[in-house]
C-alpha cells in the first residue's frame, strides 16, 4: 500500500441519519477532500524531485552520491508518511534513519525505524525516543546529510528533559502548559528552553553534517521555530518563556526543577546555528486543504468562502460565533451568501481546563468544544451545518476527530437530558457528541495541519 492512503470518516452513516441528512453528506465529502489535500506523501512527493544521483527541492540541488551517508531523523504525526514517502523517492541512498510516531503505519520503511511514544503528554517511551533521536544526531560528520522530517507532536513523542529536570517534572510541565489555554507559540516558547532537544538543539549536534528539513505546517503564521524547533534556529529566549509563564501566573505553579532550570541554567539558551548549513521546506500546509475544499465547492455550484488559517481563541466561543455569522447569513444572506461554503484550516482553537484539569484532561478536545459551541449558535436555524476537525484525527487526545452539528444538535441533547451548556462548562463534549451520534471519527490521518471548519449554508 503507497504512502499516502486515503483518509474517511469511519462513522459517516451514523452521521448522517439525522438532521440536515444531505447537508451533512456534503459536509463529510468536503472533509475529506481537505484531509486529502493535507497528504503528507502527496505533498512530499509533489515538491521532490529525483534526478539519477540529485534530490531537488526549492530551487536546490543535493548531490546524494556526495554524502558518505543520508540519514532521516523525525518525530510527529505527520511523519511516519513523510518517512516512508523518502524512502520511496530515495531508495538506497538512504542509509538509516530514526523517527518517532503516535502509531506505526500499515507500511513501514525498510531502511528506517519507526518507534512509538505517546502523546500529547510525553511517557519513558518519550523520553528513550528522545535520547535515541540525539545518538544517532552524534555519528553524523560533516559528509553527511540529515533529511529531518518533525512535525506536529514532536515535543511530546521525543521528550528529553534537560540535566536537573526529571522526566515526571517536564511531563507535569506539558500537563499543566496544555491545559492553561494559551496559544501552540507560548507553550513551545516556555517547552523550547525546558529540552535537551528542542530549540535547535538537535540541529546544534547534528552538525557539521547537512540539514534538509522537510515539514508540515500546524502552526498559525508557519513559525518554523515552534513547527519543526529541535532542527532551525530558535526565535525566542528564556526571557520570553519567563513571561509566558508569568503573564499566565503560572509560574508558581511549574515544578520547581523547571522554575531552577529557567532562572539559573545558562543552557536553558537556545544555541547559535548561523554556522550550520540548514534548509527548510514546508510541504503542505492549511492552506492547501482550503484550496481543495473551494474548488470542490465551486464544482457543485457552490460559493466558496475563505475564513483563511490564522483562527484562533477559545474554542467553544470560536464555534458560537462562526455559527452566529452563518445563522445571519442563512437569514438575511450577509456576511456571506446563501448556497456557501465557509472554509479554514490552519489556525489554532484552545481550551482553558482550569481546576482539576488531571481529572478532565482527554475528556473532549478543541475541535469538539467549537462543534459544541456552534450547536448552541444553531439553535431553531435549518439550513446550516458545521463540522470542526483536528486534522490529526485526534482531538484533545481523544478517538474522535471533532463534531458536526447542526440544528438538530441541541435539540436531540435537551431529549436526552443533555445540557450543552453544562458539558461545556465540565469540559466533557466527548461523550455528548458521541450520544448525539455527532462525533466525528477518522483514526489517525497521519496529517496534522490542526483545526479545520467547514460550513454549509443552505
Amino acid at each position: 500500500m503507497p504512502a499516502g492512503r486515503v483518509v474517511r470518516v469511519v462513522n459517516r452513516s451514523s452521521l448522517v441519519d439525522h438532521g440536515e441528512r444531505e447537508m451533512r453528506e456534503v459536509a463529510l465529502d468536503l472533509v475529506e477532500d481537505a484531509l486529502a489535500a493535507l497528504s503528507p506523501a502527496a505533498a512530499l512527493r509533489r515538491a521532490v524531485l529525483v534526478e539519477g544521483e540529485e534530490l531537488i527541492i526549492s530551487g536546490r540541488r543535493y548531490d546524494l552520491s556526495g554524502f558518505e551517508r543520508v540519514v532521516v531523523l523525525g518525530a510527529g504525526k505527520a511523519s511516519a508518511e513523510l518517512a516512508l514517502t523518502l524512502e520511496e523517492l530515495l531508495g538506497s541512498h538512504v542509509a538509516d534513519g530514526l523517527v518517532v510516531v503516535p502509531r506505526h503505519p500499515d507500511v513501514v520503511p525498510a531502511r528506517i525505524l519507526l518507534v512509538e511514544a505517546d502523546h500529547p503528554l510525553p511517557s519513558a517511551a518519550s523520553v528513550d525516543s528522545g535520547r535515541a533521536l540525539v545518538e544517532m544526531a552524534q555519528g553524523l560528520g560533516e559528509k553527511d546529510l540529515a533529511i529531518c522530517v518533525f512535525t506536529g507532536g514532536s515535543s511530546a513523542l521525543a521528550s528529553l528533559p534537560p540535566p536537573g529536570v526529571p522526566a515526571s517534572d517536564k511531563a507535569a510541565l506539558h500537563q499543566l502548559l496544555l491545559a492553561s489555554g494559551m496559544s501552540i507559540v507560548e507553550i513551545n516558547t516556555v517547552r523550547k528552553h525546558v529540552s535537551s532537544i528542542k530549540g535547535g538543539r538537535l540541529a546544534r549536534t547534528i552538525a557539521p553534517a547537512r540539514i534538509l528539513n522537510l515539514t508540515v505546517s500546524d502552526v498559525v503564521g508557519d513559525p518554523l521555530d515552534c513547527i519543526t524547533d529541535p532542527t532551525v534556529q530558535d526565535a525566542s529566549t528564556v526571557a520570553d518563556a519567563v513571561s509566558v509563564l508569568e503573564d499566565h501566573e503560572l509560574m508558581h505553579e511549574v515544578p520547581g526543577s523547571v522554575r531552577e532550570h529557567l532562572r539559573t541554567c545558562a543552557e536553558a539558551e537556545s544555541p547559535e546555528l548561523s554556522d550550520i548549513d540548514i534548509e527548510t521546506v514546508l510541504v503542505t500546509r492549511g492552506r492547501d486543504a482550503i484550496d481543495a475544499v473551494v474548488a470542490s465547492a465551486r464544482s457543485r455550484g457552490l460559493t466558496g468562502v475563505r475564513l483563511g488559517d490564522l483562527l484562533e481563541g477559545e474554542a467553544a466561543t470560536v464555534g458560537r460565533v462562526l455559527a452566529t455569522l452563518a445563522r445571519e447569513s442563512q437569514i438575511e444572506a450577509a456576511p456571506w451568501p446563501r448556497s456557501t461554503v465557509v472554509v479554514g484550516c490552519g489556525g489554532e482553537c484552545t481550551v482553558s481546563l482550569g481546576p482539576d484539569a488531571d481529572r478532565r484532561f482527554g475528556q473532549g478536545g478543541p475541535s469538539q468544544e467549537a462543534a459544541v459551541g456552534a450547536a448552541l449558535g444553531l439553535v431553531g436555524v435549518d439550513g446550516v451545518v458545521a463540522a470542526f476537525i483536528d486534522t490529526d484525527g485526534s482531538d484533545g487526545g481523544t478517538v474522535v476527530a471533532g463534531g458536526l452539528v447542526d440544528w438538530s444538535t441541541e435539540m436531540r441533547a435537551r431529549q436526552r437530558g443533555i445540557s450543552l451548556r453544562k458539558v461545556l462548562v465540565a469540559h466533557e463534549t466527548r461523550a455528548a457528541l458521541e450520544a448525539l451520534g455527532d462525533a466525528v471519527l477518522t483514526g489517525l490521518t497521519q496529517t496534522n495541519a490542526n483545526d479545520l471548519v467547514v460550513m454549509l449554508i443552505r
